[in-house]
């Protein structure tokens, strides 16, 4: 069995990177896509290894030179009309070679997994094509498969449907000759087709029309499954593949340091960021998908009509409410606002005191075990030399789900007005709390009669949409609230966002219900975590549970372990003040479902 590389293409998407070099030279994680591929090549015992080189083809010979001797028979074959041909042509002037011998063929800018050329080199079949099943991510040619893996059909470009996309495999450009397949069937076709149509076109259209006219009987599929892969077009494709293949001293790093946006892997099971499962409810899914078109070409309203939205969803006065692109945005405006020193209760959602002078903050942290705290502590911690300007309160709090009722909070905003104290309540999580219908401080008149209290939520957790970058802030303090107002831009939220808050009225039952199915699926979920030997689970009034490693892992060696072999991640809080070196973990409540994997994976764990 031999190997044909195809690597003559510019690579013009990546800029830069491919200024002084053809594409399969871009390095990924340090390593260069040609050596990662001919390192695993050399591993199957190959007769040779034919690449086709075109752009900066000279480069890519020197680079290569004769680092695989002994272990690789490498030779080439070179398009001179690279900057004016496609694929086929390169494939085409590789015809001889490739009617020599059964033949693995396979594209310079993808980056997959060992087990991939392995796969394809011992399957049965004399002739398949890898194929994964359809993820947004994928571009380029699609496939229908049917239950015993013939390739019916071979879906263009233009004939791509979204609403068939849970139908389609995309080709991951890995591909199985044998040698008597491509004398009798594709090389013949390859010459007619370049014949008829040219040379700007793409091999898979040969493939797609022998498809066509076999059944599909000639060349089967076979999926890669969990395994993975990735084609490397540009520097969006780059950054997703180094964090696909980051080794283990960077894996945590390159998708900590993304802040979101894991809709990019669709394998992850994202257990550290936090949302509500169960809203929103199907329909009002539809009613924002029924608007799509006009939302998307038509400007928002101003802080005017969405402050005034705002102010009937939460049922306060518009003057006292500002909505926020996400509660950031209002952290932001309101800690630049603060003046003198601020009380923060550590570990602590760190937006807060990042945005704050280290010397203005006075720290308190519980001396609890399991991180509870009330509002007692907080007045006699925060009383005489540890007086403070402001008073910042996350309730339930993050990370440790302690939760402060509200008769107490309200003592303690009592308490902080008779100091001269403003406290600041973020109650992002407050809905997950028992008796959620009564505890939150939005209302007119508690805010009026307190008016050093301000109120702060994330509508992206609770209500389960942090993509459309939703928060209010609400105070009877009108200095402030005016200021936000004015120091947010002028379109602050999109149009998707501003629908939602006036349609969300309609829903209001189907998100107490959502909150009281979450409830009942937390108290469950906690006594699956408790029951892990080596995790000590805090009580939590939020959606997410602080837990303690215990040995013989560490929070650091759990996090890594469950994203480097189950593709799940959780939040390892050794970075939170007050938390380093104790080995906490917070883990996400998310549906049924994606709890009781975690679980699993968690009570079958190798210890």
């Amino acid at each position: 069995m031999q190997a044909i590389i195809l690597a003559a293409g510019m690579g013009k998407r990546l800029g830069a990177l491919t200024k002084d070099n053809t594409k399969c030279m871009v390095r990924v994680n340090g390593e260069t896509l040609i050596d990662r591929v001919l390192t695993q090549l050399s591993t199957l015992g190959l007769s040779r290894v034919v690449i086709v080189t075109g752009y900066k083809g000279a480069e890519l010979r020197a680079h290569i030179a004769d680092r695989y001797a002994g272990r690789l028979a490498v030779e080439y074959i070179d398009n001179p009309v690279y900057d004016r041909t496609n694929n086929i042509y390169s494939l085409f002037l590789a015809r001889e070679v490739l009617m020599e011998d059964d033949t693995l063929l396979l594209e310079s800018d993808l980056i997959f997994d060992d087990a991939l050329l392995r796969m394809a080199a011992k399957a049965e079949m004399p002739n398949v094509a890898l194929v994964a099943k359809y993820e947004p991510w994928m571009d380029g040619t699609m496939v229908r498969i049917d239950d015993e893996c013939n390739i019916t059909g071979f879906v263009p470009k233009q004939a791509f449907s979204y609403s068939e996309a849970d139908t389609y495999y995309k080709t991951v450009n890995i591909y199985k000759f044998s040698r008597q397949f491509s004398r009798q069937r594709y090389i013949p076709f390859l010459e007619a087709y370049c014949k008829a149509l040219g040379n700007n076109e793409y091999y898979e259209q040969v493939l797609r029309v022998i498809t066509f006219l076999s059944g599909g009987a000639e060349l089967k599929a076979l999926p890669v499954g969990g395994h993975k892969w990735y084609e490397i077009d540009d520097i969006q494709d780059l950054d997703i593949a180094e964090t696909l293949f980051a080794d283990k001293a960077e894996l945590m790093h390159r998708y900590n340091m993304r802040y979101g946006g894991h809709w990019r892997f669709p394998k992850l099971l994202d257990f550290c960021y936090l949302v509500n499962p169960y809203f929103p409810p199907r329909r009002l899914r539809e009613e924002l998908k029924a608007s799509f078109d006009t939302l998307l070409s038509e400007y928002p309203s101003g802080m005017y009509v969405n402050s005034l939205l705002a102010a009937k969803y939460f049922g306060v006065s518009q003057s006292k409410i500002v909505v926020g692109n996400g509660a950031a945005e209002l952290i932001k405006s309101l800690t630049e606002r603060l003046t003198g020193r601020v009380g923060v209760i550590y570990p602590t959602f760190q937006e807060y005191p990042n945005r704050l002078p280290t010397e203005r903050i006075v720290a308190f942290s519980p001396t609890d075990s399991g991180l509870r705290y009330g509002a007692d502590e907080l007045m006699a911690y925060f009383s005489g030399a540890n007086r403070v300007d402001t008073l910042l309160l996350i309730n339930p709090d993050n990370p440790s789900g302690n939760f402060i009722a509200k008769a107490d909070v309200l003592r303690l905003a009592a308490w902080c007005e008779a100091g001269g104290t403003r406290l600041v309540v973020d109650e992002s999580f407050v809905d997950f709390s028992r008796d959620f219908r009564t505890n939150s401080l939005f209302n007119d008149a508690l805010l009026e009669a307190h008016p050093h209290l301000v109120v702060l939520k994330s509508i992206s957790k609770s209500y389960g949409v942090p993509g459309l970058r939703l928060g209010v802030m609400a105070s009877a303090d009108k200095a402030l609230i005016d200021f936000a107002k004015r120091d947010v831009s002028i379109w602050n939220i999109n149009s998707f966002a501003e629908y939602y808050l006036q349609i969300y009225g309609k829903y209001q039952s189907d998100y107490e219900r959502a909150c009281e199915r979450f409830i009942a699926e937390r108290d469950r979920f906690m006594q699956r975590l408790s029951a892990v030997s080596f995790l000590r689970v805090l009580p939590s009034e939020a959606n997410y549970f602080l837990c303690q490693v215990l040995p013989p892992f560490t929070s650091a060696s759990l996090t890594l372990r469950l994203m480097e072999q189950h593709d799940i991640l959780i939040k390892d809080c050794e970075d939170k003040d007050g938390l380093a070196g104790r080995n906490f973990v917070r883990i996400a409540v998310r549906d049924t479902a994606d709890n009781d994997r975690l679980a699993e994976v968690l009570e079958t764990i190798d210890l």
